[in-house]
């Protein structure tokens, strides 16, 4: 088969024809394939030329190491030749004289077989002459082992001979003797502080002493678990060793102490048989190991338990961890060990339960972070000057207490994710109370740290709190930049880290839950705000208007200084609220007034320049006479929007200052209602209207919204004056440019 297969072509075969393969090759390949084939066939022929010499000067080599070791030889043989022939000779008379001597002692050689087998008895026989002292020096020496070992033998002497009286008195001696030592065992057996090595020692030989099997095993369960009890006393006295020498201690001490008693136990009185027991003492022997086992498990799983409990929050997680994951490793070895038993207990649930613990503790760090926080962010706005509570500056409160926020929540999630470690032994996702652990890492964690931090900002909305307006718009501000991007960041980041499939579960909580959480919280602070800052508005209005004598003023010369008072109030209060809410795009957002309201008297006749919309004065046309009439107001009203007061305002600049206005707008209008006005009083309240009328349009995307207001203002002036007397428009104007 081998000759057939071999073909002209192949440079390996013995029929290689190299005209016809050079012909097939110029007939079948390229240019370039032809080439490369004779790049090849150089490369090989290279190599093969190589391959040879270096075969030939190694073979040239031992050549001549074989020649130089032959040569040896020659001159080792003619010595070793001459040492053959002596030896020889030495053996053939080696030979000669050993068939002298078996032909001289061919007649004793029985006797001497009969004098070798009374040697031996007699060797046997001053053994058991010689065992009691022996056994007693070996107690004395407390050599048990050997002591036992000298007796079971000379038991099949006494077996042999036991009938005769003189061996008969020393085996009542050894018997006396063997009795003694097994008392003395037995004690010892019982003593406290045996270990689990002397325990076990001292049980194999009371069984070689033919000691009751089931009284010695319930014994020795109940010896051991007292020295075992002995020890977690010694380890709950250990509370100064950080978490990994406490897990060595234990596993060198308890665990392996255990893990010896369990085998000594299963091998001495599970795995062997007894004729001289019922049959189901094996079955009732590893019944009872099994309760002893896990009963002991247990006991030192709890002490261990108890240990992580006081560690978390206070120690290295790391530390911890790698101590249980050493315990683990342990007690799998010990399952691996202890075959046929039932282990229940799984340092798994500790490590799950330190995984909540450490959960919860951080929750409460995040917790008290986030209060140190907003005290902080207090703290900076009630020391800081008038003049530094800018935009910039509260800007600057925000970005730090987002981005500490921010920070902190993300060092949390990477500092749990320790416990996800594909180096430990264990795999915390793989169980089912481990899994849950990881879902609530995102949901208690997590999530309910930011629903946290919307109830505590949201308490700051309340009317009773007294908070600062300012730290209303601070933490406003910072709920809608965890709305706009920060719920979705940290989602995102624990549901990478932990490959939580958010999106297709029905129990998680979704981002747009918490972000709809988030900006409710942010609206209400800023509603809050607006009310907060509108009403000390009013306070300043309402304190004007009701501690003046307005049935005795004097004929008006200057705007009332309260009025400037508010309008710097509202400019720098637009000052702060633009620095945090951009205003590019908004349309309320003014540099020019839509009409020539600020060079105009009030309630004289305005258009605007486009004839949508145009609004005359309800009261600048009227005789007094007419005036006196409540019917105009009434009509204007009727034919009026209804102004909403108390409404949720935008996140813009243009929003809340309005927002604020009409508060203050509406106190005054309440306050005005409630006095009654003399001509001079009237006309002081139509200039501190024109005033604001002046000022406020600058503030506000919707100037007939306040002139409305400032209209209603000096309609209800005028409903409560004595005298209804307007003061002329140009002076009006005068006076409010005067300032």
């Amino acid at each position: 088969m081998g000759e057939n297969n071999e073909t002209p072509f192949d440079m390996d075969s013995s029929s290689f024809d190299a005209d016809k393969y050079l012909e097939r090759l110029l007939k079948d390949c390229s240019l370039k394939q032809i080439m490369d084939t004779e790049a090849a066939v150089v490369k090989d022929t290279q190599t093969l030329h190589s391959d040879m010499q270096t075969l030939v000067y190694e073979n040239y080599n031992k050549f001549i190491s074989a020649t130089d070791t032959i040569r040896k030889m020659k001159d080792d043989f003619k010595q070793m030749e001459v040492d053959v022939n002596l030896l020889m000779t030495k053996m053939q008379t080696i030979t000669s004289f050993s068939e002298q001597i078996t032909g001289t002692l061919q007649g004793t050689r029985s006797q001497l077989c009969r004098l070798s087998e009374k040697h031996s008895l007699l060797k046997r026989l001053q053994f058991l002459s010689t065992l009691p002292a022996k056994l007693k020096a070996l107690i004395e020496d407390q050599n048990y082992a050997q002591a036992v070992q000298d007796y079971l033998h000379a038991q099949k002497v006494f077996a042999q001979y036991g009938r005769q009286p003189s061996f008969d008195g020393i085996k009542r001696d050894c018997d006396a003797i063997m009795a003694d030592l097994k008392e003395r065992l037995r004690r010892d057996f019982q003593m406290a502080g045996n270990t689990a090595q002397s325990l076990t020692e001292i049980g194999e030989l009371l069984l070689q002493l033919d000691e009751k099997t089931s009284d010695l095993a319930s014994e020795m369960l109940t010896c051991a678990a007292k020295r075992l009890h002995e020890q977690i006393i010694m380890l709950q006295d250990q509370t100064e060793r950080d978490m990994i020498e406490f897990v060595d201690m234990g596993i060198e001490g308890f665990l392996n102490d255990l893990a010896l008693v369990v085998t000594s136990y299963f091998d001495m009185f599970v795995a062997k048989h007894y004729e001289h027991e019922r049959d189901d003492f094996q079955e009732n022997a590893l019944y009872e190991l099994n309760i002893f086992l896990n009963q002991n498990i247990d006991k030192y799983l709890v002490l261990v338990q108890d240990r992580v409990e006081s560690d978390i929050g206070y120690g290295d997680t790391q530390i911890m961890l790698r101590a249980l994951d050493r315990l683990h490793r342990r007690l799998q070895a010990m399952r691996n060990i202890c075959r046929g038993l039932d282990v229940k207990r799984s340092t798994v649930d500790i490590i799950i339960g330190a995984a909540h613990q450490l959960c919860d503790a951080h929750a409460k760090n995040l917790k008290d972070h986030f209060a140190d926080s907003l005290s902080a962010v207090r703290l900076a706005l009630v020391s800081a000057k008038t003049d530094v509570s800018t935009g910039s500056s509260l800007n600057d409160l925000i970005t730090n207490l987002y981005v500490t926020m921010m920070d902190k929540i993300k060092e949390v999630l990477n500092n749990l994710l320790v416990f996800l470690r594909t180096d430990w032994s264990f795999n915390i996702k793989a169980e089912h109370k481990g899994a849950l652990c990881v879902d609530g890492i995102r949901e208690n964690l997590l999530i309910g740290f930011l629903r946290h931090i919307a109830k505590v900002m949201c308490g700051f909305s309340d009317t009773s709190s007294f908070s600062p307006p300012n730290l209303l718009l601070v933490l406003s501000k910072t709920c809608l930049e965890l709305e706009q991007q920060g719920v979705h960041v940290l989602i995102a980041l624990v549901d990478d880290l932990y490959e939580i499939d958010s999106e297709n579960s029905a129990t998680l909580t979704h981002e747009t839950e918490i972000c709809a959480e988030m900006r409710e919280t942010a609206q209400s602070l800023l509603d809050a705000y607006v009310r907060l800052q509108g009403s000390n508005i009013s306070q300043m209005l309402r304190k004007s208007v009701e501690t003046r004598d307005w049935l005795n003023c004097l004929e008006p010369r200057s705007v009332r200084a309260v009025m400037k008072r508010v309008v710097e109030e509202l400019g720098s209060i637009e000052t702060v609220v633009a620095s945090l809410y951009d205003t590019t795009g908004n349309a309320g957002f003014r540099t020019t007034a839509s009409s020539d309201s600020s060079r105009k008297t009030y309630f004289s006749n305005f258009t605007g320049t486009n004839s949508k919309a145009q609004y005359r004065s309800n009261w600048s046309n009227y005789t007094p006479s007419q005036l006196e009439s409540s019917y105009v107001s009434n009509i204007h009203r009727l034919f009026s929007e209804r102004v909403d007061i108390f409404t949720s305002v935008e996140f813009s600049k243009v929003s809340i200052v309005m927002g604020i206005i009409k508060i203050g707008l509406k106190t005054l209008l309440e306050c005005v209602r409630l006095r009654t006005f003399s001509k001079y009083g009237l006309q002081q309240i139509q200039v501190d209207a024109h005033y604001l009328q002046m000022n406020l349009w600058r503030f506000v995307s919707d100037e007939n919204l306040v002139n409305y207001l400032l209209d209603e203002i000096l309609g209800s002036a005028v409903h409560r004056c004595l005298e209804s007397v307007l003061m002329e428009p140009n002076a009006v104007e005068i006076i409010c440019e005067r300032g």
